[in-house]
């Protein structure tokens, strides 16, 4: 008999049960990167997390026997919902074995805890902030998580979620690009040639993060203005994007941020990351000394970078911006000798920006799907 309860979030022994999970279900798969325990603990947090500050979560957990089989965070997204006039709850951290008995015991209690609140539909996975990553991961197992930027799941889980009755509510693609490959057509390499000499716009490149910050208030507005147009698009609080500025801060390499810049106003950026999958492999979670300066070694070293945010307002979008867009990323890609990269969940919606990845010589090797499903 499967058992679902909610986990006290003031209990530091559930706690702490909680975010384990993963990492015995994950023990042996070589795909999996693990999150930092601390990032889990920060998302249980009521009272650290931006989310709780205008909606609410709850964490629930399977047992069989005393023993954990699965487990997940439902949410009412309060502003996402207010903005795009939906009635639903959404659900992150979606872990379960191989066993629909227990996933549709968890989803049920998730349902349960909809309707409670008045919801009529449930649609993930979903994180709670937009750095948090998309969906179930529904072909390209074979190839290692980016970092901790997507998730990864079995191949068993598409079925779980389909045995549970959800259906697609939207995919992201993740590209794969490959140095050699790369290759600007002529028209935007032209494009973006013409519009920097005639000064309409302009690369604002950074050599520390002393001079990011000068810059980070603007571009969290920008962030809010850029994704208007999106699927996941909600207007971020204050607090919210100051705790993405913060998180981002923290990780970032600045000579990998590109502005794009009209006169004196960011239009545009791109944020890369060198891939340090290996390194959070070996520190399995822990932030120790030990990991840390693996990870500082592996920002010289990585071969390979991530792409996890690149836009333009969309005004600009057909008048030059997007061509220097592509141009500064093919640059970045071959100045810093990164042989590989990969353009993080772009929505099977993007119609024109999935186009101008196969232009560059990208091509899709991961598909997540968020799941909805009415209730």
């Amino acid at each position: 008999m499967i058992n679902v309860h909610l986990v006290d979030t003031d209990s530091k022994a559930q706690v702490k049960c909680f975010i384990e999970f993963p990492f015995e279900l994950y023990a042996d798969c070589p795909q999996w990167v693990p999150p930092f325990r601390s990032d889990i603990r920060v998302m249980m947090n009521r009272d650290k997390h931006p989310l709780y500050e205008r909606s609410d979560a709850d964490f629930l957990v399977a047992e069989r026997d005393g023993k954990t089989v699965g487990q997940m965070a439902v949410f009412e997204h309060k502003p996402f919902n207010a903005y795009h006039k939906k009635n639903q709850a959404q659900f992150t951290l979606f872990d379960c074995v191989n066993d629909q008995e227990a996933a549709n015991a968890l989803f049920e209690a998730g349902f349960a805890w909809a309707r409670n609140r008045g919801l009529s539909r449930v649609v993930g996975p979903k994180g709670f902030c937009s750095f948090d990553g998309y969906g179930i991961l529904i072909d390209g197992f074979e190839y290692r998580q980016m970092m901790t930027m997507v998730p990864y799941n079995f191949d068993y889980y598409p079925a779980l979620m389909e045995g549970a009755g959800f259906v697609k509510e939207v995919d992201f693609i993740s590209f794969h690009l490959v140095q050699e490959n790369l290759h600007l057509t002529e028209k935007a390499a032209e494009v973006a040639r013409r519009v920097q000499e005639r000064g309409y716009m302009r690369i604002k490149d950074f050599t520390s993060k002393r001079d990011l910050k000068r810059y980070l208030e603007e571009f969290g507005d920008l962030y809010n203005a850029t994704f208007i147009n999106n699927w996941e698009y909600y207007p971020l609080s204050k607090k919210e994007i100051q705790f993405l500025l913060d998180s981002l801060i923290a990780v970032i390499d600045p000579r990998l941020v590109k502005f794009i810049m009209k006169n004196d106003r960011i239009i545009g950026f791109i944020l890369a990351f060198p891939d340090l999958s290996p390194q959070l492999q070996r520190a399995k979670g822990r932030l120790t000394p030990w990991a840390l300066v693996d990870l500082l070694v592996g920002l010289k070293r990585a071969k390979s970078v991530a792409l996890n945010g690149a836009a333009v307002l969309p005004e600009y979008y057909g008048s030059g911006g997007n061509a220097l867009l592509y141009s500064e990323i093919e640059k970045t890609i071959k100045d810093y000798g990164f042989e590989h990269a990969e353009m993080i969940q772009i929505a099977d919606t993007a119609v024109q920006m999935r186009k101008d990845m196969a232009a560059l010589g990208a091509e899709p090797y991961k598909t997540y799907r968020v799941y909805g499903r009415e209730i």
